[in-house]
Parts: C-alpha cells; sequence; structure tokens
C-alpha cells in the first residue's frame, strides 16, 4: 500500500513539474519521411531532398529516411531528384510549431527517353497515399501489419493490443497470439531483426503485454515464408520494430488506473505482499534458506537436524485480508536526437513502464471417471482465487545514422511478479474424502535482451550490408510455492485432518541464456532493363538452459497428540513446539527428475533472387538450410541418463510470386517448407504437478520437431487510402505435429499430460479480410472519419490417428475452426477525437488431446470478446486522455468435455465443464503529456 502512494505521489509530481516547462516548447518545425522506389517498395539511399526555391536540403540515409529541421510556421514544398529518376516536387506541406510533419516519397524510375526531361508535381496528401499503396502492394510475401502512424492514432497501451488491429491476427490470455486459429506455439517472435526466445518457460509462447505501444514503429506479422525468414513457424512470424531516433526531443509521462467489476473494492485474501512484491521483486523471506544441504546432505541428515531446517523455512501461512485495489499502469518515455554538423543524426530513446493489478477469480474444477457420465461428478473443487501481479519494463535505444550507414544498440527488459492464493473447498469422489487446500503460488520471471545491429551501403552499386549481435536472458523463479492439504471422509461432518504427503514447499530456478549473430547481403543488379536483387545471409544462434527444483513434503508421526496437532489451522501447526522429531517436521523428497540442463546450436545460410520480369510479375524465391542440434541433461525416475541429443538438417525451399493485375489489385502465390521445434521443458522429463488445475504434466525426450508444407493463394484489392480487401485460400501438411496430450498412465486419481508427435496432419482454410471506409454512405465528414473492418477465417484440421480399432479422424490440437475480428474505428484530427469498437471470437479448439476410448479430449470454448475505446487530444494535442472498456460481455472461461469426442461443440445435454472461471471485465483511463524538450531559438 506504501509503495502504490509513493509510486502515485511521484508520478504526479512528475506530471506537474513536465506542465510548467512549456518555456522548452520547440519554436521550429520538421519535415521527415522515406523516399522509396514506386516499383519495389525498396527506399533508396543518397536522395536529395531540398526545400524549393532554397539551399536547404539533405540526402537521404542508409535506410532512405531525411529529415529537414529548423523551419518555421508555414507551408513548403520539397524538391526529390535521383539519378535515374524522374524529379518529383512535392506542394502543400504544413509545418507547425514544434511539430514534425511526416511526408514519405515515392519516386518513379525514368526511361531513357525521358531522363532528366520530366518533373512529376504532387501534393503531401497524395504522397501520403502513394506510400501506403506502396508498402500494402510491394511486400515479397503474403504479410499484414500497422505503422507506427496507426498506433499513434489508437489508444492501445502495449504490444498485444495493437496486435488485435492486425488482419488475421487474434490475441489470447491478454497476450499469446494466434495467426490463423493456430496454436500459439507455431508463431515466431522477432525483435529488430533478431529471433526472440519463448517468454514463457513451459509453452512455447510470448508475452506480447511487455512492450509498450508507444515504442514501437511498425508491426509485420509474415504469414507465408522467405529465404531470409527463420523456418520455424506455420503460423506467423511477429516482426517488431521499435523506434530508433526520434523525430525532434521529448518527453512523455502517462498516468493510468482501472476499475475491475468482480475485484475492485471486495476483500483480498494473500500472505501479504511487501514493497518488494510490488516492485516485481520476491522479498528474502521466499528464498530457500543458505543453511539447507543439497538434497543428499538432507538424506544424511538426523531428524533433529531435519527440524531445524523446517524451522529455518519460516511459517508464512498466516491468510491476511486487504481490499482489491484499482489496477495502475504507468509510462515514462523520453527522446532524444541531435542532428550532426557534418551530416547524419544520433537518437537515443528510454521508457520505463509499470503496472499491477488485484484480481479475484471464482475457479471451479470438476473431473469424470465415465467417459459417459454428465452428472455426479468424481471430483468438484471450488477455487476462489486471489491473483496479484505486477510487471516492470524498461527499454534503451541507440542509433547512430550517416548517409552510408546507421548502427544500433538497442535494449529492453521486462520483469513480473505473479502470485495467486487460493482456498480450496469439495470433494474427490476417488478417494472418498472432502478436500480443503490452501496453496500459494509464486513465480517471478525477468527477460533482459541486447542487440548490436549494423546497415550499410558498400560502394556505388547499392550493395547492402547488415549484421546482428544480439543477447538475451531469461529467469523464472517458483520461490516457496506451499500448499497445506486437509481432509476428512466424504460426506461427513468431523473435523478436517492436514494430510502429510499432499503439504509441500517447493522451491525452483530457471536460467536461459542465447547467444546469436546474424549477416546479410544484397547485390542489385539490372537484368532485360528491370532491378533485379540477388541476397545471402547466414544466421548462429547457442541457447543454454539450466532448472533445478527443490521438493519438501511434509512428514507427519501417527500417535495420538501428532493426529490432534494436525487438525489445527496450517499457520498454527507450524509452530516451534510443534516442529519436532516425534510430531512434525519437513523432509527432502527431490527426486531425480527435478532438475535438468539443455543447450541447443542452430546454424543457417540461405541464397534468394528477387526477379521482375516486365511491368506485372515478381517472383521471390530461394532456398534456406538450416542445422539443429538440441540435447537434455537429465534423469528418469529410476536414475537413469535419458538421451536426449537430437540432429536435424533441413532444407527449406520457398517462393512467392507476385502478379499486379492493375495499379490497386495483385495476385499472389506462395509455397514453402517450414518447421516447428520443440521446447526444453516439452523434452525434459521434469514432471510437475499442478495444484491449480490438479493435474501433472510430464515432458517427452522422445519428441521430434514437425516438418510443414505450405501453400498459399491470395487476392489483393487496394481501392483507396486505408482501405483493403484481401481473400486468401491455404493449405498446410503438418509431419509430426508436436500436440499436448494426455499421458496413458493418467487415471482419474491424477491425470497426467504430456507431449507427443501425430504422424501426420493437414489444415485447408480460407480468409476474407475488408478494410472500408464508410464515407460511400454519405457526404458527412465524420463518415471519411469512420472505418470499418473485418477478418474472418475458416479453417478445418483433421489428424488421422490409427487406434486398434482402425483409424480415427479428429481436429489438430490447438487448431480453431474459425477466427472473427471484426470493429469499428472513428478518428477526426481535426478534433482530435478517436474511438473504436472491437469483436472477437476464435473457435472451440482441443486443449489437450484425450485417450482413446478412456477419457475424452479436454476442449477451450471460444469466447466473444468485445472491447471499446475512445480517446481525446487535449492542451494542442500535446495531452490525452483515454477511457477502455475491455471485454465488456465478460464470458466464462471454459474448458470442457463432450461425450462424442473432439466434436468442438458445447452442448449442456452432452457436455460437461472441467474448468470454469471468470474474471470480470476492465475498465480504465489513462492520461499522457508530451511535450518537446528543446529550448526556444
Amino acid at each position: 500500500m506504501k509503495s502504490q502512494i509513493i509510486i502515485k505521489t511521484a508520478l504526479v509530481t512528475l506530471v506537474f513539474v513536465i506542465l510548467g516547462a512549456n518555456v522548452y516548447a520547440q519554436a521550429t518545425g520538421k519535415i521527415s519521411g522515406i523516399v522509396s522506389d514506386q516499383k519495389t517498395g525498396e527506399t533508396l539511399i543518397g536522395v536529395s531532398v531540398k526545400i524549393a526555391g532554397t539551399t536547404k536540403g539533405v540526402g537521404t540515409d542508409v535506410e532512405g529516411r531525411y529529415t529537414i529541421g529548423g523551419l518555421t510556421t508555414g507551408k513548403y514544398a520539397l524538391q526529390i531528384s535521383y539519378v535515374g529518376y524522374s524529379q518529383k516536387n512535392v506542394t502543400e506541406i504544413e509545418v507547425k510549431e514544434g511539430t514534425t510533419t511526416a511526408v514519405n516519397i515515392v519516386l518513379e524510375e525514368s526511361s531513357s527517353q525521358t531522363l532528366n526531361q520530366v518533373v512529376i508535381t504532387s501534393t503531401a496528401k497524395q504522397e501520403s497515399v502513394n506510400s501506403l499503396f506502396l508498402k500494402q502492394k510491394t511486400n515479397i510475401s503474403i504479410s499484414s501489419g500497422i505503422s507506427s502512424e496507426q498506433i499513434k492514432i489508437s489508444p492501445d497501451k502495449n504490444t498485444s493490443e495493437v496486435i488485435k488491429r492486425v488482419s488475421g491476427a487474434s490475441i489470447q490470455d491478454n497476450k499469446f497470439i494466434v495467426v490463423r486459429g493456430l496454436n500459439e506455439r507455431y508463431n515466431l517472435t522477432m525483435l529488430n531483426n533478431s529471433v526472440l526466445p519463448s517468454s514463457e518457460s513451459d509453452r512455447k509462447a510470448f508475452s506480447f503485454d511487455i512492450f509498450p505501444s508507444n515504442m514501437i514503429d511498425k508491426i509485420v506479422i509474415t504469414k507465408t515464408a522467405t529465404a531470409d525468414l527463420p523456418g520455424d513457424f506455420a503460423g506467423g512470424v511477429v516482426q517488431i520494430a521499435t523506434k530508433d531516433v526520434p523525430d525532434a526531443n521529448f518527453l512523455e509521462v502517462s498516468l493510468g488506473t482501472g476499475f475491475n467489476s468482480v475485484s475492485t473494492g471486495k476483500d483480498f485474501i494473500s500472505n501479504g505482499n511487501s514493497a518488494a512484491n510490488w516492485l516485481t521483486f520476491a522479498d528474502n523471506s521466499r528464498k530457500l534458506p543458505a543453511n539447507i544441504p543439497s538434497p543428499l546432505g538432507i538424506r544424511q541428515s538426523t531428524d533433529a537436524q531435519k527440524v531445524g531446517y523446517s524451522l529455518s523455512l519460516g511459517n508464512a501461512y498466516q491468510p491476511q485480508t486487504t481490499t482489491a485495489l484499482p489496477t495502475q499502469n504507468h509510462q515514462l518515455t523520453l527522446g532524444l536526437r541531435k542532428d550532426l554538423k557534418e551530416g547524419g543524426s544520433f537518437g537515443s530513446l528510454f521508457s520505463l513502464n509499470y503496472r499491477n493489478s488485484m484480481t479475484l477469480v471464482d475457479f471451479r474444477r470438476t473431473d469424470f471417471d465415465d467417459p459417459t457420465q454428465l452428472v455426479n461428478p468424481l471430483k468438484d473443487f471450488v477455487d476462489p482465487q486471489n491473483r496479484f501481479n505486477s510487471s516492470l519494463g524498461g527499454l534503451a535505444n541507440f542509433t547512430l545514422t550517416k548517409e552510408k550507414f546507421k548502427i544500433s544498440l538497442k535494449n529492453i527488459f521486462s520483469r513480473g511478479y505473479d502470485e495467486t492464493y487460493y482456498q480450496r473447498t469439495g470433494f474427490d469422489g476417488n478417494n472418498l474424502i472432502d478436500v480443503q487446500l490452501f496453496a500459494n503460488d509464486l513465480s517471478t520471471r525477468s527477460l533482459y535482451s541486447s542487440q548490436l545491429d549494423g546497415d550499410h551501403q558498400i560502394g556505388k552499386k547499392g550493395v547492402k550490408l547488415s549484421w546482428n549481435l544480439n543477447y538475451s536472458r531469461i529467469d523464472r523463479e517458483q520461490p516457496d510455492f506451499r500448499t497445506a492439504f486437509y481432509a476428512r471422509s466424504q460426506n461427513t461432518s468431523g473435523s478436517f485432518s492436514l494430510v502429510d504427503r499432499n503439504t509441500r514447499r517447493f522451491y525452483s530456478d530457471l536460467e536461459e541464456d542465447n547467444y546469436g549473430g546474424s549477416v546479410n547481403v544484397s547485390f542489385p543488379f539490372d537484368w532485360k532493363s528491370k532491378k533485379q536483387t540477388f541476397k545471402v545471409g547466414a544466421l548462429g544462434a547457442l541457447k543454454t538452459r539450466d532448472f533445478k527444483g527443490r521438493f519438501f513434503q511434509l512428514r507427519a508421526n501417527n500417535n495420538a497428540f501428532t493426529r490432534e496437532i494436525t487438525k489445527l489451522p496450517i499457520w498454527d501447526i507450524y509452530n516451534p513446539q510443534y516442529i519436532k522429531p516425534d510430531v512434525i517436521f519437513f523432509d527432502d523428497f527431490t527426486n531425480n527428475v527435478d532438475s535438468y540442463q539443455a543447450n541447443s546450436e542452430l546454424g543457417a545460410a540461405y541464397a534468394m533472387m528477387d526477379n521482375k520480369f516486365g511491368e506485372k510479375l515478381r517472383l521471390v524465391y530461394g532456398v534456406r538450410t538450416e542445422f539443429y542440434q538440441q540435447n537434455i541433461d537429465a534423469f528418469d525416475q529410476s536414475g537413469r541418463k535419458v538421451d536426449g541429443l537430437q540432429t536435424f538438417l533441413d532444407i527449406l525451399p520457398s517462393a512467392n510470386l507476385t502478379y499486379n493485375l492493375t495499379d490497386k489489385a495483385n495476385f499472389r502465390i506462395s509455397a514453402s517448407k517450414t518447421v516447428n521445434r520443440p521446447e526444453f521443458r516439452e523434452l525434459a522429463p521434469f514432471d510437475f504437478f499442478n495444484f491449480t488445475e490438479n493435474n501433472s504434466v510430464v515432458g517427452n525426450p522422445n519428441l521430434e520437431r514437425g516438418q510443414i508444407t505450405n501453400f498459399d493463394l491470395r487476392y489483393e484489392l487496394y481501392p483507396s487510402l486505408g482501405e483493403a480487401i484481401t481473400a486468401t485460400v491455404f493449405y498446410k501438411n503438418f509431419r509430426n505435429p508436436i500436440e499436448f496430450s494426455t499421458d496413458a498412465q493418467s487415471n482419474q486419481d491424477l491425470r497426467k499430460f504430456t507431449y507427443r508427435n501425430a504422424q501426420n496432419a493437414y489444415a485447408v482454410g480460407v480468409e476474407l479480410d475488408i478494410r472500408k471506409k464508410l464515407s460511400f454512405l454519405g457526404s458527412a465528414e465524420w463518415l471519411n472519419n469512420l472505418t470499418a473492418f473485418s477478418n474472418i477465417s475458416l479453417i478445418k484440421s483433421q489428424v488421422d490417428v490409427v487406434t486398434l480399432l482402425g483409424t480415427e479422424k479428429r481436429p489438430l490440437q490447438g487448431q480453431s475452426p474459425f477466427l472473427i475480428n471484426a470493429g469499428m474505428q472513428f478518428n477526426s484530427s481535426k478534433s482530435g477525437l478517436s474511438a473504436s469498437i472491437l469483436y472477437n471470437r476464435i473457435g472451440d479448439r482441443i486443449y489437450v488431446v484425450g485417450i482413446d476410448e478412456g477419457y475424452p479430449a479436454w476442449i477451450d470454448k471460444g469466447r466473444d470478446i468485445i472491447d471499446f475505446q475512445v480517446s481525446k487530444k487535449l492542451f494542442s494535442k500535446k495531452a490525452e486522455i483515454k477511457l477502455n472498456v475491455s471485454d465488456i460481455l465478460a464470458q466464462d472461461f471454459l474448458i470442457y468435455q463432450n461425450f462424442t469426442d473432439y466434436q468442438l461443440r458445447f452442448d449442456s445435454r452432452d457436455s460437461r465443464s472441467i474448468f470454469r472461471s471468470n474474471q470480470g471485465r476492465n475498465i480504465s483511463v489513462s492520461f499522457s503529456y508530451n511535450i518537446g524538450l528543446v529550448k526556444k531559438k
């Protein structure tokens, strides 16, 4: 509580300091943008961009960017010239005090007859239209994206919210991306040209809520492969580019708070939260005491010594009741730019963001013995959960740009603290007991990523060299995950007694290091009077992981005195007077599978061609070779060493053909081969019991990588600025797809899950995307500011499973049969008002594969999600206030089973609930203020 007050006070004080700093506002403005080739979309280096009628001008840098500063308020015209291209004049460019006007320019190649003779005149508005069309039409692969300009006019706070606006993409659990309805494991995330590791230690997925939206330059989701992209994906490659050199110096602060309909203001139960917890750190009391020896050392200790170790663990069980406070979401961003006298610029960007929340979740868990039993569950638990989360993120980017090169150092840090306290009640019919469980599950995670990369132009022929060196580190701790399990005979009124074998304390520590580097070289050349490109490159990556777990279980002596003691609450039992050799103490039950080490090596090389045939046909084709080796160093339950060494050599060809039907329409064909590799956790034989879901998850060292063959056909139509209509048909064939499955050893007493390879599968689908302005409905100005958009995907997937009774057909695990994104957005630059309403639904999909004729699959039920956002610019557009209402319908999260296995439909007549929870709806409001930091001249 005190830490929240300190944070709020500091941030509010900062706001008033900034509001009083208007004397530092800029008195001049700038014009900046990118110059691109009309046919290829490639940026042009060394283009002359001048203010008409003056000698003031610059040349575009290695990224095709230019910036002309020191301009007083007024209207300007630009003169753009480049060897081999028609000169262009751009007029009606309005520059305002303290702002940067973006003008992206498209140049057209000159024919030999018109070289240096034709001057094309265009307005700034026309150039904006041309630039947008260029980006949409000239992508070499089938992709969808969103730019910084679009992000600026949205009220999105982080990257996961931004991605909701990208065609064909959806966000699950407010952070994981789903592309074309495929399981999130089939997506790959790249940050500034380097691959990001999975942010989750137990699944192949990346949490996109860690990046603030104001740091994003653009997001592109590529759905088809090219040789210069890593080959480990089948859904999409999410390429995130953070900003590097800002247009001008600025400082922006944003303060936000929110309300949850089922949590805020209600009683919140925990074991107490310290100031360190609010700042994402576990306090020292949860760390494993230094005096506790290794598992072998404890086994060799006397019971009296084990009592001493038990006392050092501490009594942390006493529950505390507070009030669930409103959520907090705060950001601080600083951008600095220095234009160098000899040309070029040096820029830096810094961002710090902080969030926290206290959420109450009504969680119900049931299980059944008979696969056809609809009522009378074998197990039925009610878990009111109290979830506390805090997260802290930072970004620091430094970039030096000159005409012939650009070098950047980009750093991102994210840290999260997640704690859940719950009190389970219910019954276990298999063991004929009523149950009470008190549990506290805490995990902390951190991600650090650093990249040094460069772009260079070599010689006068336009050869481009790019390189990247990167390092990332992931840490995840689970300090003192504690449970206290009570039971009594079922349907009796006697006292509950502590069950020692299910009363545990667990500690784990995961450390993962990732090292990588890549180099790419593009060689332009002319063939049949058309510009062509040959590109080659190589990549290397090394990943190491070290996981250690410690497992302590309560031991209680079976005597009359101890049996009476076990009827007390756990916080009274854990009292020094009862922690004795002849009463109760903790013993070490760490076994062989509770630790593992792993490493992987990836080496890749590729070659690709970008050929233009005539005015309409473009073919991008190539081949990528990836050598991959992974190893798990672990032991199974019997103590035998696990042989987890696997080596793969994959040849991955790809081809993307684009035919320009008209100036506004394309037809595309794509074919490629890609792979899907298992994560370390999926391979490791570590067996972890999940008390929240009441099941066990164990890895599979024999898991193989999956192979995917992809085909796409797409028609694209771009009617006018900001509008698009696309239709896609795609087919994917999977060999050895990795699936989350029920283990054959699973039974009604313990549900055990693992990872397995299916033999073969396929997915075939159609995707329709429409983005249309509503100005055709009338002449009112507000209709021109209103845009409707929709993306619908329909997918059929099938896995052939050979059983004793023949071949069974079922959907692919994690594949949704449909995906719907729809919405409407209003944006008025004149009034500064923006609003949007978004609808999303993913079709029911298999959460975990069942056991044939023994236990039906668990199915994840789709939810109707509606979000509403509105924002208003204030104080000459330097400030903005935003209102977000998310998950308005607040439908239940539901995992269910069907009597008819793999029937993806919930029906109360033949379906039964396994998990059900509701997290309510969220209402948040934020205020941000942006001010320039350059003194008046």
